[in-house]
């Protein structure tokens, strides 16, 4: 048959548990529902800690607790194009010599199916690191892309320009260089009033919906890859209105409602990529694919304006250490990651384990569900099968196309690798979970040059079975010593020796000389 297109919608810190299909019980999103509904639900896939890492192991299919093979450049730097303290090309001379520096097309997704006879197109979120260029992405390998190049205007939904192919369209109406971010409003102004709307009239996600569509109408003819890295539901939790689906709801918090309404408004988007597809006969011929980029965050607890509830019912602020988020101790009205220790950053499985969902009609087979150990960093060489076309042999991933269409795997992983702030991960087809966790003084007694020691003593791990304790309560690393050192040597290989290697700060190219502010960069300050 003809190459199939592809359509890849990429959620933002979307918890499984944030959809009726995997039980959630304040909304419903019956369009996201309908993929899994119509196709395969993955149910032991692996996405990473948060964002950057996530699209570089995306687009790379490289696992992100490597050594070397890419930096991520801090955000904000476009913002001084709204308040005149820079030009676009000064900005993009900043990013586009900082760190290490793009392999050719090849080696990214959209290269790979570029080659393969693709028409290649990009639209919402930047899809590299913390800042990007339209000479990055024509790098990668996209023909087409439209909107932001800075992950921290990202956080915003009413951006005063976006970028068509390198273009900078302003958009009349966004005067907030801030793109609309609540917690910086100016003085004391109620939630959801004329006033605070002021600055904020073009919703982001409208117009992602038109270029999506413009995209899959003007390559229907062509076999196409759309990929659709959309902000929602990123925090802060902001809304100009309830959506209808949640609005009644009198369980819900104002800002919980909002929420809602976030994530329901990605599901609207969903509703209309699909109508598209069948009024243009392309339903059939269409690999759709839903996924997110990490675990759930609970960005409804807290914003300017905004009642939100208290995070720890039972007293005790949750730490990455050893008292990870849980919704039966901390009381999420969602239960986001359905039950699930941690949430985004963490590399507990509530942070990093993700939803992954597909769908094609005739292809597909309807309601299926697959036990298989997957990982973000296999869809470069799942869709490449798919095309028709070879693998980059940097690739970490395995092919599972042979379980999305229903038939018994050839070969899978043994085991899948995440980083976080904290120390990497690692799950085994096994069920076995192993965490570091790296304190804080361990960092500090090795800087400058903790790429210097592999393993030190004071790296505390923990070792759990995930498919019988999903919610990783009991630790059995004294139970079984002899596992927990060989899964650590194995740990410390796939970190090229090093387990710093295995958190984000390791990857982190400042634009001076200055260490990188981390924990400003993890609550989205910079």
């Amino acid at each position: 048959m003809d190459k199939a297109n592809i359509i890849l919608i990429y959620a933002d810190d979307l918890g499984r548990g944030m959809l009726s299909s995997y039980g959630q019980k304040h909304f419903s999103t019956p369009n996201i529902d309908r993929i899994a509904r119509e196709g395969i639900r993955f149910e032991r896939a692996y996405g990473t800690a948060f964002c950057a890492p996530a699209r570089a192991s995306l687009l790379c299919g490289i696992h992100d607790a490597h050594a070397g093979r890419w930096t991520y450049t801090p955000g904000g730097v476009y913002k001084k194009l709204s308040t005149g303290e820079m030009t676009q090309d000064e900005a993009e001379e900043l990013i586009q010599n900082t760190g290490i520096q793009n392999r050719s097309e090849g080696n990214f997704l959209p290269g790979v199916l570029k080659q393969a006879g693709y028409r290649t197109g990009q639209v919402g979120k930047l899809e590299w690191g913390f800042a990007t260029t339209a000479g990055e992405l024509k790098d990668h390998g996209w023909d087409y892309h439209y909107g932001y190049y800075d992950h921290i205007r990202c956080h915003g939904f009413y951006p005063p320009f976006l970028f068509e192919n390198g273009k900078k369209n302003d958009i009349p109406g966004n005067t907030d260089p801030h793109c609309g971010r609540p917690e910086y409003t100016t003085g004391d102004v109620p939630a959801n009033t004329e006033a605070e709307m002021s600055g904020r009239q073009v919703y982001s996600q409208d117009l992602f919906d038109t270029m999506i569509l413009d995209f899959i109408g003007s390559n229907r003819e062509n076999p196409f890859f759309l990929f659709h890295p959309t902000q929602l539901p990123h925090g802060p939790a902001f809304y100009p209105a309830h959506h209808p689906g949640v609005a009644g709801n009198s369980e819900l918090t104002d800002i919980e409602k909002e929420y809602a309404s976030m994530v329901l408004r990605l599901d609207d988007t969903v509703g209309l990529i699909l109508d598209e597809l069948e009024r243009l006969h392309l339903r059939d011929k269409t690999l759709l694919i839903f996924s997110s980029d990490n675990g759930h965050e609970n960005s409804y607890y807290s914003c300017k304006g905004r009642t939100g509830r208290n995070r720890t019912l039972k007293g005790e602020e949750v730490n990455d250490r050893d008292r990870p988020f849980r919704t039966i101790d901390c009381g999420d009205p969602f239960d986001g990651n359905r039950g699930l220790a941690g949430l985004k950053f963490t590399n507990w499985d509530g942070g990093s384990r993700v939803l992954w969902m597909a769908s094609m009609p005739g292809r597909i087979p309807e309601g299926e569900q697959s036990n298989q150990l997957i990982s973000n960093y296999d869809c470069m060489a799942t869709l490449a099968e798919l095309a028709g076309t070879d693998c980059p042999a940097t690739s970490d991933g395995i092919s599972f196309l042979p379980a999305l269409f229903g038939r018994t795997a050839e070969e899978e992983h043994e085991e899948v690798i995440f980083a976080s702030a904290a120390g990497p991960a690692m799950v085994t087809k096994e069920g076995w979970k192993l965490r570091f966790y790296i304190p804080g003084d361990v960092f500090a007694a090795n800087s400058p040059t903790p790429d210097k020691i592999p393993f030190h003593p004071g790296t505390i791990r923990q070792l759990y079975k995930v498919d019988t304790d999903p919610a990783e309560t009991e630790d059995l690393s004294d139970q079984y010593p002899d596992l927990l050192q060989e899964l650590t040597e194995r740990m410390i290989r796939h970190c090229d020796g090093n387990l710093y290697n295995g958190t984000p700060q390791a990857h982190l190219a400042g634009f001076s000389r200055d260490i990188p502010d981390w924990p400003r960069i993890f609550n989205n300050e910079i």
